[in-house]
């Protein structure tokens, strides 16, 4: 039996070769279909190039384990997500490797519901029976059904905003050369039909496995030059990046400057709480992670709501939307997740509902953050490859529990360390996908404070 090594956390990734191929995407399929019972599932796959063959491999595996499979073509992962649910199938597989370098690919699963398949729900299983190969005969085969779901799906991502409130505004959207370009058309498509004067203006729009623009990742500063200055060229009101699979989307303001996640987790919760307040209806519950938390839960106590914190990670999040009922979700590294869209993370809702939000309120993307900006200045996420990162949080963990200045902190082990005094808080944990530390320092009021606490923590690690 052999291990195999692109299990991850939460889903598959893994360099092409020995370690994702044909034979493991078939392997994977059938285990996915047997472990889950399934009688349909449906997939779907970015626009690598190894994308088409991995997702045929993985098709046939799921047809040998005797379950029919739907296939939606070229996807993001939240079209996986939402024919889960819309189709009411057993479960998904959208094959990506998203913002993974070129000679990467992978999967990422989803459950009967849209409920999420992890290291603790299922995935560890269909790991175990794709390495011992220990596959059930099915009495028959599956049969394969080739559909698309543009229309139902964007219709859905309509609902969330209410068009005869949007203005005419021009919008930056950068596709990276993925998955994404299709989806801004049918859109675009809608709002001409509709009377919706929003226009456009589309960079790296065509979907090319080469990604001759780089790879799809607008986390990677340079990678981020080319939005800022289209929305400056256009004179632009927002600008938007997404990463390959794009269920990550990244907003860039008036001016061309790139908005840290954290503020637009701040952002969305305000105006779903505004919309719950329309309705007559308060305490909606808005679940957070703990990398940076205080703007968030500052905007949802003044704006009648109530914050609920979540380990990070998405199937932690969407367990927690579910127990919680809550309206929204949102992550600092620019996952958004939403009650009506199966209690799973979209990068399509949260710029429709900036939109709305900056044609409602008459004012602009840098206005509407910066005064939160200000308030909580945050170092943004910060990686470090260390030699031991148990040793690293353990070291800077050590040194602050004893106090500063007379102060003690709350120190918290939800994940990673988070160490909270009265006028600074810092989380520093092991990413669950890479070889990385990642550092996140905030403040309140003082952006000095936080470049030299990041300063003090990285003479600690060694960084």
């Amino acid at each position: 039996m052999t291990e195999l090594t692109c299990f991850k956390a939460y889903d598959v990734r893994g360099k092409l070769g020995d370690e994702l191929n044909e034979d493991i995407a078939y392997d994977i399929g059938r285990s996915f279909a047997q472990i889950l019972n399934a009688n349909t599932i449906v997939v779907g796959g970015d626009v690598r190039l190894t994308s088409e063959a991995l997702k045929q491999a993985v098709s046939r595996g799921i047809m040998d384990a005797g379950a029919n499979v739907i296939d939606l073509g070229i996807t993001g992962t939240e079209e996986v997500y939402f024919a889960s649910f819309h189709l009411d199938v057993d479960g998904g597989i959208e094959v990506t490797a998203s913002h993974n370098p070129m000679d990467y690919n992978g999967m990422k699963f989803i459950g009967k519901n849209a409920t999420p398949i992890s290291g603790d729900k299922q995935l560890g299983a269909i790991k175990r029976l794709a390495e011992s190969r220990d596959f059930l005969n099915p009495a028959s085969k599956g049969q394969i059904q080739k559909i698309s779901l543009i229309e139902e799906y964007t219709k859905h991502l309509l609902t969330y905003i209410d068009l005869d409130q949007v203005a005419p505004l021009k919008l930056v959207v950068n596709s990276g050369n993925g998955a994404s370009g299709r989806v801004i058309d049918a859109i675009e498509d809608k709002f001409k039909q509709l009377g919706v004067g929003v226009e456009f203006i589309k960079i790296h729009h065509e979907a090319n496995g080469n990604f001759p623009n780089g790879i799809p990742n607008p986390l990677i500063v340079e990678n981020r030059n080319s939005t800022s200055e289209a929305v400056i060229e256009h004179q632009a009101d927002m600008g938007i990046a997404w990463d390959g699979d794009f269920d990550r989307c990244f907003f860039f303001d008036e001016k061309g400057e790139f908005i840290e996640g954290y503020y637009i987790v701040g952002l969305l919760a305000q105006a779903f709480l505004q919309k719950s307040e329309d309705k007559k209806s308060s305490g909606e519950k808005i679940i957070h992670d703990p990398k940076l938390i205080w703007n968030t839960i500052d905007i949802v106590k003044k704006s009648g709501g109530i914050p609920v914190l979540s380990k990070t990670g998405h199937s932690f999040i969407k367990q927690a939307m579910r127990d919680e009922n809550a309206v929204y979700g949102g992550e600092m590294s620019a996952h958004h997740y939403f009650r009506d869209f199966g209690y799973c993370d979209s990068g399509m809702i949260p710029w429709l509902l900036v939109l709305e939000l900056l044609s409602k309120k008459k004012t602009t993307l840098s206005q509407l953050v910066g005064r939160r900006i200000a308030a909580f200045p945050c170092s943004g996420e910060i990686n470090y490859r260390v030699k031991s990162a148990p040793e690293a949080i353990a070291k800077v963990r050590n040194f602050y529990e004893g106090g500063l200045g007379g102060e003690m902190p709350d120190v918290q082990t939800l994940d990673g360390v988070t160490i909270s005094f009265s006028d600074w808080r810092m989380n520093l944990r092991s990413s669950n996908t890479e070889p990385l530390l990642r550092l996140n320092v905030e403040a309140r009021g003082d952006k000095l404070l936080v470049s030299k606490r990041v300063k003090e923590i990285e003479s600690l690690i060694g960084a």
